[in-house]
């Protein structure tokens, strides 16, 4: 099931429930692709048709925002949990370990996918990590090789978005793995690189607060959010 916000599709599905649905796809050879959605990429996608598309091509919208909850509370809607994107890699890697299916890290700069790749070694000491490439390769060929030849089940793509996104659409028929995720930022945030909001904001729903609290220059991208949930009324 999804529910569509501004032209912009969003499952409702929850962690348990999407995880589950990709071990069945890897199963069925079934090529997957997920996208995290959130109030600033509706509102772009909102003026931008070519985003818009990209977005819905996804085969998994997650509803990665409060504001998305928000939005589908206003339009009695099914969405009451936030799905993230590091949360589902994780919750990804604990199901791909259940199954005995392997995943690929792709992106982010020289040594921080091998960093991400210690740190999920030690939450998950029975997933298979088929191999790593920082997102610093430029060679196609060589992209193209590393990833078919470790023969991943999943990949986690970390270029940034819309950049991984548009990469995973370009790449994702030739390529070996059947489950595709941009993941943005998350290699730096497992690898300690970057420090993620607290526990308690994280519950709340409140990691923008926090960033907000931390890089308070950030306060005009918040103002989005009243505006997403105004455009949301108006439909």
């Amino acid at each position: 099931m999804k529910e569509n916000f501004l032209g912009v599709d969003v499952c409702t599905l929850n962690y348990k429930q999407i995880t589950s649905a990709i071990i069945e796809d890897i199963e069925q050879r079934k090529k997957s692709f997920i996208v995290a959605i959130n109030p600033e990429k509706i509102m772009k996608a909102k003026q931008d048709e070519s985003l818009r598309t990209l977005l819905n091509k996804a085969d998994y919208q997650i509803p990665d925002g409060i504001g998305v909850i928000l939005a589908s509370r206003l339009k009695g809607g099914e969405i009451r949990e936030r799905v993230t994107g590091i949360d589902l890699m994780l919750a990804i890697c604990k199901e791909a370990e259940l199954n005995g299916k392997s995943i690929f890290l792709y992106g982010a700069k020289p040594g921080i996918a091998d960093a991400a790749r210690v740190e999920l070694e030690k939450q998950y000491p029975s997933l298979r990590i088929a191999g790593t490439l920082n997102g610093y390769e430029k060679d196609e060929e060589v992209i193209k090789n590393t990833i078919n030849n470790a023969n991943p089940d999943i990949i986690f793509v970390a270029l940034g978005s819309p950049a991984q996104e548009n990469w995973i659409l370009s790449h994702m028929h030739e390529l070996a793995p059947s489950i595709y995720q941009g993941v943005g930022g998350s290699f730096d945030v497992i690898s300690g690189r970057i420090k993620r909001a607290p526990e308690f904001y994280q519950k709340m729903g409140a990691e923008w607060l926090y960033r907000l609290l931390k890089e308070p220059w950030r306060w005009k991208r918040q103002l989005l959010l009243p505006k997403f949930l105004l455009e949301v009324m108006k439909k």
